[in-house]
């Protein structure tokens, strides 16, 4: 695997773990952080689902904003390069992974870190787990693609309160608006985690791809757009071996093994 600064990756079975490595800092994530992890997805290899943690005791306290930005004379002009030159690039590759992905949430999950936890396709989060919004209180709006993304996880309301309010929301809230998938107990976490992400990479990577590219399309498209986009989805979805699998195992009745293909 290559060596990264600020990131950590390994296999483990047919699962890419990216680990956040910066503990010292919460995790926080200047621009640099976000190109490495944009590259390691960009080349998982022969992997089939990928698991986003953090080192320590946070998943990412957002964007690293000693120096930098701040340290500019023009700091929004710096701001906004920093955002479309590095951290949308890839948030932008991650929305368009034909993997599932699962993130492990422990501690804070604030800022961008926590767009990057909810735009996997699960978030299992610790007990001391949050999300936090916390732009507003230093005189910010929200990035990372939240303003797209938390309305149509918990509707405009709560959205609205996350972000203007700037208020942490602990886990067990986080579970019930709907917002991440699962809280389980902080020594717990890793395991759940890596559970459900094997799970995932045993599954038909292919059709899970399309499903979470569907999912991504029907946020902006009308209702005949969507079922066109799905009749497309399942025509490629049946090509592929493991629909076969598939198929041969339901009638069968066994188990299908599939291989990703």
């Amino acid at each position: 695997m290559p060596a990264y600064e600020t990131i950590l990756t390994e296999r483990r079975g047919d699962v890419l773990v990216i680990t956040i490595n910066r503990p010292d800092r919460l995790n926080a994530a200047p621009p640099a952080m976000f190109d490495e992890i944009g590259a390691a997805l960009v080349g998982p290899g022969d992997a089939r689902a990928v698991l986003l943690t953090g080192a320590g005791r946070a998943f990412c306290s957002g964007a690293d904003v000693v120096g930098g930005a701040l340290g500019s004379e023009n700091p929004g002009d710096a701001t906004f390069l920093a955002l479309t030159e590095h951290y949308n690039p890839m948030m932008e590759t991650l929305a368009g992974l034909g993997l599932p992905v699962v993130s492990a949430v422990r501690g804070p999950a604030a800022g961008i870190g926590c767009s990057l936890a909810l735009a996997a396709d699960f978030c299992v989060a610790s007990d001391t787990a949050y999300f936090l919004q916390a732009f507003v209180n230093i005189g910010l709006v929200p990035d990372g693609g939240a303003s797209w993304m938390l309305p149509r996880l918990i509707g405009r309301a709560r959205a609205a309160e996350m972000m203007m309010l700037g208020e942490r929301i602990p886990a067990t809230r986080a579970l019930e608006w709907g917002m991440i998938h699962k809280v389980v107990s902080d020594d717990a976490l890793d395991a759940e985690a890596m559970a459900l992400a094997t799970r995932l990479a045993a599954g038909p990577t292919i059709a899970l791809g399309l499903i979470r590219q569907g999912l991504q399309y029907g946020f902006t498209c009308d209702y005949n757009a969507a079922m066109e986009r799905e009749a497309e989805h399942q025509r490629r979805a049946r090509g592929t071996r493991d629909s076969m699998e598939g198929g041969t195992a339901f009638l069968e009745k066994r188990k299908p093994n599939f291989k990703g293909e």
